[in-house]
């Protein structure tokens, strides 16, 4: 197996909510553990990537930090390394997903996508690097259909509006927080937005111990949704960290056991039906930050659990 990291992912943002150093210690943890696995720095994503996903102008803020409210509407300080920082992390998902069309299997090991809208970012994603990859990918005539399953804790807002505009893509989002204008909402019961042909989500409601056969049953009711229509050519797996019962934005009762079955289900869905998979970091915000790396190791291990 390939994996796709390099120490500029971690954008220097100063003391933050988001642990940016999980990059690298997920990079070097997995090496620890599986010393025969390639970890490769990718190329970054170009302007001309960016711009069949992106506006002109959101593009020239993140890059020049004008207007500031718009190069920071992601929630992250800017400064003049954001925007080299944030074209890697989009290049390692393109690595990725590059890699996985002649392997079956690969990974980014970066986050900070599935909130980016066409025009702004949110919730500490600034470009949707799921979408840009696709595009990209698409470009070049190296896929005519995909698929993004995302599984972070935050409902997937900005891959959906990204994905309702392209009639070749589909979204499933499994969700156990709502998530619009810049805003999470813990209560799924308190907010709901409108699903389309193409992108489809399904709110976790929490109810105690059974949260566990909650996420398992939505999985097992809901993955062929994916292969509805057009049988995609590539799965993006946005494999979150904070549905985990210990993330301070989780209402969720999910323990590391519960997150790497998920992870198991997910890879053994795309081998099973001979689909491409390359999965990427996301969400985790416990104070101890190791529980977010074992999470993301734990995604590691199931990947190779499932395909050696």
């Amino acid at each position: 197996m390939t994996l796709f990291h390099d120490p500029g992912f971690a954008a220097p943002i100063g003391k933050h909510i988001m642990p940016i150093s999980k990059f690298g210690l997920v990079a070097a943890e997995a090496k620890k553990a599986f010393p025969d696995i390639a970890i490769v720095s990718p190329d970054p994503v170009t302007d001309a990537d960016l711009l069949r996903v992106h506006a002109p102008d959101y593009i020239s803020a993140v890059k020049t930090g004008e207007p500031r409210s718009l190069a920071e509407s992601q929630k992250f300080p800017w400064s003049p390394e954001l925007f080299p920082s944030v074209c890697l992390t989009g290049g390692g998902v393109l690595a990725a997903a590059r890699q996985a069309l002649s392997d079956g299997i690969s990974g980014a090991l970066a986050s900070g996508f599935h909130h980016a809208c066409r025009d702004h970012g949110e919730g500490f994603c600034t470009f949707n690097g799921l979408v840009v990859a696709l595009e990209a990918m698409r470009a070049a005539g190296q896929i005519r259909h995909a698929a993004v399953l995302d599984l972070d804790l935050h409902y997937g807002n900005g891959t959906a509006q990204l994905t309702a505009e392209r009639s070749w893509m589909r979204a499933l989002s499994i969700y156990g927080n709502d998530y619009d204008s810049n805003t999470p909402y813990r209560d799924v019961r308190s907010r709901r937005h409108v699903d389309g042909d193409n992108h489809f989500s399904v709110p976790l409601i929490p109810s105690g111990s059974s949260d566990r056969n909650v996420l398992m049953q939505a999985l097992d009711d809901h993955l062929d949704w994916i292969l509805e229509g057009e049988r995609p050519d590539i799965l993006l797996y946005q494999a979150g960290v904070d549905p985990l019962r210990d993330d301070p934005y989780s209402p969720l009762d999910l323990d590391h056991a519960d997150l790497m079955e998920r992870d198991q289900r997910v890879f053994q869905f795309a081998k099973s039906h001979s689909l491409p998979v390359a999965w990427v970091l996301a969400g985790g915000y416990t104070e101890d930050i190791s529980q977010v790396v074992e999470v993301h190791l734990n995604t590691l291990r199931a990947s190779v659990g499932v395909f050696g």
